[in-house]
């Protein structure tokens, strides 16, 4: 159970970074958002990173294996890497749509994901 919650705090997370981290790309849509300078783009996303982290730190936190949780440190990285592909994927595609997903997008992401097996395997 805390490996369910704590990859679902991994995905709220994600969402929150993915905005904070390229949301403001498209603040120019947005007419108030479009006359904001650097620093006030920065703050905004700075905001948005706010959340990421409520999130982000109690995912690690709950499912570290030395706080009672199933995943070492490297699982909890390698796991945070294939959940911020995906969310990106999802979020760039029907949030952003910026991008189309292309087959190389998905030979590299399937690659990063292949990393997930060969961490959790246990040699």
């Amino acid at each position: 159970m805390k490996g369910i919650l704590a990859i679902g705090l991994l995905i709220l997370s994600n969402a929150f970074m993915t905005l904070a981290w390229y949301g403001h790309l498209f603040f120019k849509k947005v007419p108030w958002f479009s006359k904001l300078g650097l620093f006030g783009v920065i703050i905004i996303s700075w905001g948005m990173a706010f959340f990421e982290y409520c999130f982000q730190v109690p995912a690690n936190r709950i499912g570290f294996e030395e706080n009672g949780g199933p995943f070492s440190l490297f699982e909890l990285k390698v796991i945070q890497e294939a959940v911020s592909l995906i969310v990106f994927t999802a979020i760039a595609i029907n949030v952003f749509r910026s991008d189309k997903l292309a087959w190389n997008h998905v030979v590299g992401f399937s690659l990063i994901i292949l990393a997930v097996f060969f961490i959790f395997k246990k040699w």
